[in-house]
């Protein structure tokens, strides 16, 4: 009997976690109903990923396939969730794991970031000269996550005629958030949309959204707007189904469940997921874009995010933290 185990990343947000559950609730109609379906959550909500495995065997299962309901390949989906499958594969030798990739770089993904923009009220069909697009990720120390959401962010500058699409995290690495306005700002937008590249509702939402009423009575020359996440949106049921089709039909495409890599790293890895994290950064820094225009500027700026642990690990990949919430 197969099974398909959905793999959330968990907020300590319970609304973030409900979204989760919702979602696979109205996407499970779309599954072949002889698949046993499981949800469970890497950190910070239960199951967690052993307890989902062992709910889909205790259901009969023979065979699962993992998916995860992540962004980007970064650190959870390279090391931790293929981890915690290795030990499943030792627990259960008779029952066949296969690991389906994050959602990555697809074109539903982009038309529902395009269809966010909509609902805020822009033409994305006509030219928006003074209107700039702040893309906002999570954040990571993953060069390969980082790329990822850079050419993402520029695949949508192409599709749109606007003044430009500006990157920016949350935390852990650079621009900030703080920098890609006022990088907009300097570029001469007058309008900035906060583009959220998050699945669900979080800790890092809500602070984005308090982030957006303080951005706006700063510059109160131009109007910020935040535009929703990815929520409930039609496309990415389409996108996680693809990615659950690819593992059933054993056409999985750069995860790193057989990465050689990743079995070095892994004792390298101590990561807890039975507490909160929370840290704040204060970084002062001096950058020089030659990009569109050349200027200095020194930011200081203050990071707080959920996560305080840092893997870094000597060897082709650098692993932290997942950009998803």
């Amino acid at each position: 009997m197969k099974a398909i185990l959905f793999i959330g990343h968990g907020s300590r947000l319970a609304a973030g976690n409900d979204e989760v559950r919702t979602f696979i609730q109205q996407l499970t109609p779309s599954i072949d109903d002889s698949y046993i379906v499981e949800t469970c959550f890497l950190e910070f909500e239960a199951p967690n990923i052993p307890a989902g495995i062992d709910a889909c065997v205790k259901r009969g299962a023979t065979e699962v396939y993992a998916v995860p309901i992540i962004l980007l390949q970064a650190g959870h989906s390279k090391i931790h969730i293929p981890a915690a499958i290795d030990a499943a594969r030792l627990k259960y030798p008779d029952v066949t794991f296969t690991y389906g990739r994050p959602l990555g770089v697809h074109e539903e993904v982009l038309n529902i970031l395009t269809e966010r923009l909509s609902a805020t009220g822009l033409n994305i069909k006509e030219k928006q000269e003074d209107t700039a697009i702040l893309f906002i990720g999570r954040g990571g120390s993953d060069a390969d996550a980082n790329s990822d959401f850079y050419k993402i962010g520029r695949l949508l500058w192409e599709q749109l005629d606007v003044l430009t699409v500006e990157c920016a995290f949350m935390g852990v690495t650079n621009p900030s958030v703080d920098e890609g306005i006022e990088r907009c700002y300097r570029l001469g937008a007058k309008k900035i949309i906060m583009l959220p590249y998050f699945l669900f509702t979080g800790i890092l939402m809500e602070r984005m959204e308090g982030m957006q009423k303080s951005y706006a009575a700063t510059y109160a020359d131009l109007d910020i707007q935040l535009a929703d996440y990815f929520g409930y949106h039609p496309k990415l049921k389409t996108v996680l189904l693809d990615r659950m089709e690819e593992a059933i039909a054993g056409d999985v495409k750069m995860n790193c469940d057989t990465c050689q890599y990743r079995i070095n790293a892994s004792a390298f890895v101590e990561h807890h997921h039975d507490h909160d994290h929370d840290h704040g950064h204060h970084h002062h820094h001096h950058h020089d874009h030659d990009h569109h225009h050349d200027h200095d500027h020194d930011h200081d700026h203050h990071h707080d995010h959920d996560h305080d642990h840092d893997h870094h690990h000597d060897h082709d990949h650098h692993h932290e933290e997942e950009l998803v919430k």
